[in-house]
Parts: structure tokens; sequence; C-alpha cells
């Protein structure tokens, strides 16, 4: 797995190239975040023939590692203008590794505003046309796709989000079952790869290639002590239970579950979107619903699920609490079976849930449709995938619709939606969203279990450092972030595996080197493309509102905001 592929959909040139040395020790979001600084200019238009659409995988894609096939996808982004790495479970790096692939470069400007297909196979790569697929949302085109190159195929795609170039599009990944359904959803990269002309990226299912462990017994070592920690542990038992939605009680508890566009964090409602009332539903319904499912192959955490109708056929999968919090009790809504709904369009549309339930909050609290109307926001979101005026505009994101619609208090950072946990609430992750090179994105170093006192201003940043350093350690290997309560202080197993994988020898400290050093690489990117410390910062209107639930407002000190990585 040390080969590049690099595809100019301009001049219709592939080719694949050795991994160049000073890259062999990079992976995952190391590598993309590294090939975006080296080859993109950062003040560059993310619409534009100059950025590139970069796919990495991790250390162990392709292995029998266990949760550990993440796929990074990185380039400009559109709606941040920062930097961006967005992973996602699935299959596709697992394909990608086992055709001898680490990176995959998408670059150039297409000759023509038609579709096509990257079809990655044995005897090599070709761009087919799909014009016949233009329009096609990702549930049909997920069918669609298998049927032509068949059910293992591993895939990406954008909906017909992606062909607008709307800045809250996703790129969706399929997952074990072939469902398009696994999502880069933050940042919008779904519209650099529909200006590229790529409705998907096809890579066909062969035996495996990836090199045999350079050193047997510390791969094998590393890799039972790694999964011997997961399996047993009391994490992932909760996530095989109940997925991520536990976190609707514990945020409710804490006060930072975010309400009616951010005014609040307590939701009255919250019982109907709990975990409790979601598994519940599933379990009662049977037919096509999994309480427990996996996204990719071997995973034993298995937080993924199904989530079936009243009949028992599937409204889809999977459903995730930031999905719940952003389109449930941020818009009022109390129903589960509402969320499942508008998640499905979502998926459908190639759009982030989370953009457009922040989205959907300042619509609501513009009075264009009242809070708690769920009819009414399921119509919204069909006016995006319609592509109509009111649909692109929403397509636009949070900041862009807030905005054209005179609403003062919107939840962004960068131009990007803020999560489903109230940063009030939870002042180290406030330090995550204003300080990450991503934009408000709780992936980049979420602090619920670095920290017991979610309301302490002065211990806030040093938190979030910790946070995203481990955050990022894991983005690097490929590993997914539900492991990482489990293993963080047992990262020398990880260490060991890759020691014994690769060839060369790294340790768990220089693991976190290389997060960090990854982190001030997309932080000298930003600054490069114009950004500042003024950038660094919630919006104010947290700092002059207190929230109700915390009795808090936002009051991390900005010079200690500054003092983060400097």
């Amino acid at each position: 797995m040390k080969n590049v592929l690099r595809v100019n959909v301009g001049t219709g040139q592939i080719s694949s190239e050795p991994l160049p040395a000073r890259y062999e020790r990079l992976a995952g979001r190391a590598l993309s975040s590294r090939i975006v600084a080296d080859e993109v200019p950062a003040t560059c238009d993310p619409l534009g023939p100059f950025n590139k659409l970069v796919f990495t995988a991790g250390y162990f894609a392709g292995t029998s590692l266990t949760s550990a096939m993440r796929t990074s996808v990185g380039g400009k982004s559109p709606l941040t203008g920062t930097i961006k790495e967005s992973n996602a479970g699935g299959t596709l790096s697992m394909k990608m590794a086992l055709h001898g692939y680490r990176a995959l470069i998408v670059e150039g400007d297409p000759p023509s505003n038609e579709l096509r297909i990257l079809h990655i196979t044995r005897e090599g790569a070709r761009l087919e046309p799909a014009e016949d697929l233009r329009g096609k949302g990702n549930l049909e085109l997920a069918g669609i796709l298998r049927e032509r190159y068949g059910e293992r195929a591993g895939m990406a795609s954008i909906g017909p989000a992606g062909e607008y170039f709307m800045s809250a599009s996703a790129i969706a990944h399929s997952d074990a079952e072939g469902r398009l359904s696994r999502v880069s959803a933050r940042g919008g990269l779904a519209a650099v790869m529909g200006r590229k002309g790529l409705k998907a990226i096809v890579i066909d299912d062969v035996k495996g290639v990836v090199p045999k462990a350079v050193n047997v017994e510390a791969w094998r070592a590393g890799q039972r002590q790694y999964t011997t920690i997961v399996d047993k542990s009391p994490f992932t038992k909760m996530y095989r239970e109940v997925g991520t939605s536990g976190m609707v009680r514990v945020m409710q508890g804490n006060g930072g579950l975010p309400t009616r566009n951010y005014s609040n964090g307590h939701f009255e409602g919250f019982e109907g979107i709990s975990a409790e009332t979601f598994v519940q539903n599933i379990v009662e319904r049977g037919g096509a619903g999994l309480q427990t499912h996996a996204c990719m192959p071997g995973c034993i955490i298995r937080c993924s699920n199904v989530y079936p109708d009243k009949d028992g056929k599937e409204i889809v999968s999977p459903v995730e609490f930031e999905t719940i919090g952003m389109m449930g009790s941020n818009l009022g809504i109390g129903d589960i079976d509402v969320v499942a709904q508008l998640n499905r369009r979502c998926n459908d549309y190639g759009l982030d849930t989370i953009e457009m339930g922040v989205t959907l909050g300042v619509v609501m609290e513009s009075g264009m449709i009242p809070f708690g109307d769920g009819e009414g926001a399921i119509r919204l979101l069909e006016e995006v995938g319609k592509g109509t005026i009111l649909g692109r505009l929403l397509g636009a994101g949070a900041l862009v619709t807030g905005k054209t619609l005179g609403v003062r208090r919107i939840p962004v950072v960068k131009g990007q939606g803020l999560p489903a946990y109230e940063p009030r609430a939870m002042k180290a992750l406030g330090v995550t969203y204003a300080t990450s090179p991503m934009g408000g994105d709780h992936t980049a170093g979420h602090t619920v279990r670095f920290t017991k006192d979610h309301l302490n201003a002065e211990e806030a940043v040093q938190v979030s450092q910790q946070a995203q350093t481990y955050f990022t350690a894991y983005d690097v290997m490929g590993v997914c972030i539900f492991a990482l309560p489990q293993t963080r202080d047992n990262m020398d197993a990880l260490a060991s595996a890759i020691s014994g994988l690769m060839g060369f020898q790294i340790t768990e400290e220089e693991i976190r080197d290389l997060a960090v050093e990854t982190i001030k690489l997309e932080r000298a990117f930003n600054r490069a493309a114009g950004f500042t410390s003024a950038h660094d910062r919630l919006p104010e209107w947290f700092r002059s509102e207190v929230l109700p639930s915390v009795g808090h407002a936002w009051d991390v000190k900005d010079e200690d905001l500054d003092k983060i990585f400097a």
C-alpha cells in the first residue's frame, strides 16, 4: 500500500506513482493534509481548477485490525475556506489498500459539465460516462452502482447537492452492505467532487495486495492487545447497545443539548428522541431494524444501526447523536421518527445533517416556519433536493442562510455550523470549535471524556489541546474515534502494530507528535489563506447571552485561545 493514484479530470491522464519517500510515515489525515498543503494554493478558489480532492487510507486499511478502515478526504473547503479533512467509515479505504493505494488525488478542471465515474480496476483506472446518473439520489444510486459494478465494490458518491455545488453537501461512502450511507459530511467537499465532474468513485473488489507484516510478531502482538482492550471495554458495550444515541440523555443532564437554535441546553421533549425511545422502536418494530451494525467489515464496536418505520421497513442507516441533536432538540422536534425522515433525505441528497440542522434552526428563528414544525422541515429539505432557489440558499449552509434571512444568532465558526454540544455548557469543546483548523467540529477534539468539569473555563484550553491531539492521532492512523476512549492509555499497542506492519519504528509519543505536526501544518495553511486569531473565536452572542440550563455564558479568554498550539 505504497502507491498514489493521480487522476487529472481535465486532461484525462491517470497515473500510478510511488508514494514519495517523505510521505512514507504518513497516513490518513496526516497524508491528506500534507498533500493539500504541498499541492493546493492556500488562496485558491475551493471550486476552482487549482483545488484538489484527496482520498487517503490509514495504516491498517485492508488488514484485519478492527475499526481501523476510516477514509480521510481532504481539500480546501467551500464552506469554511480552510483546509479540510473529513473522514468516514465504510469500505472505500479497504478497497484502495487492496489495490495498493494509500492515496488518490483528483485534480484539474473537467473540459465539460458532464458527469463521469472514476472506475478503478485491477488493470488500472478509467473515467466512464455517468450523465445518465445525473440527479440520482444516493439511495437509488447505490443499487444502480452495485448492479453495474458488483455487490462488493467500494464506492464514494455525491447526491444532487454535490451536483449543485452546495457548501453543505457531503460525500457518501458505501457501508458493508453497499448502502451509500457512511458520510464525509463536514466542509462541503462533495461540491469539490461535483466541480471535478465526478458522480462517483467505484473501486472493484480484488484479493489483497497489502504487503505482509515486516515484523509479524510485533504486528500480531499489537493487534491482539488492541483488539482485547476494545472488545472488553464498557464503552464498546454501550456503543453496541445504543450507538451514539445515549448522548441525548448525557447532554440533557449536562445542560448542553442544543435547543431551539442554541437558545437553551435543556429540551422538554428529549424523551421522544432519547436512546430508550430509539432502541425500543427498533426492537419492537423488528423487520429491517438493527440495534447494532458494523459500518466497516470486521468492526467489533458496531456502533451503527438501521432504523425502521412502524411497518419494519428501513428508513435510514445510521441515525447518530449529532443528527438527533441538530434535527431534533435544536429544531424543537421531539419525535425520533421525524428525525429519521430528515436524516434519510440528507443521506439521499448528499447533505451534512449537522450543517442542515443548524441551517433549519436559523430558518426557524427567522420565523419562516415555527420551531417544532417537522413537516415544514421535511418540505424545506425537499427544496434542497430539487435544487430550487430556496433549496440552493439552504444548501449554502447556516451562515449564508442566516445572513440572508436577517438572523443574528447564527451558531457557526469559520462558516461551519456547530454540532450538537452547547459550548457554554462544554467549554473545552467550545475551545475545539473555536481553534480547530477545520472550523466548528466536535470530531476535531471531542472533550466529553477528557474532563468532568465541563464548565471550567480556566482549564478548557489545556483539555481541548489534549483532545485535539488524540483525535488527530486516530484520524492519522485511520482508526475510528470510538476506539479512542478504550485505547488512548494503551496506544503502545497501536504503535507496535504500525511498526510491525509498516516496517518503520514508531512510538506512542511519536504518533502524538505526528498529530501535533499535522495540526500545525493545517493552521499554517489557514494562515496563508488569510485566517488570523480573530477567526479562532465563537460568535459574540455566546459571550453576551447566558445559557439558561447552566447559568453560564462563554467566558474562555481570547488570550488563552491564542496560546493553543502556539
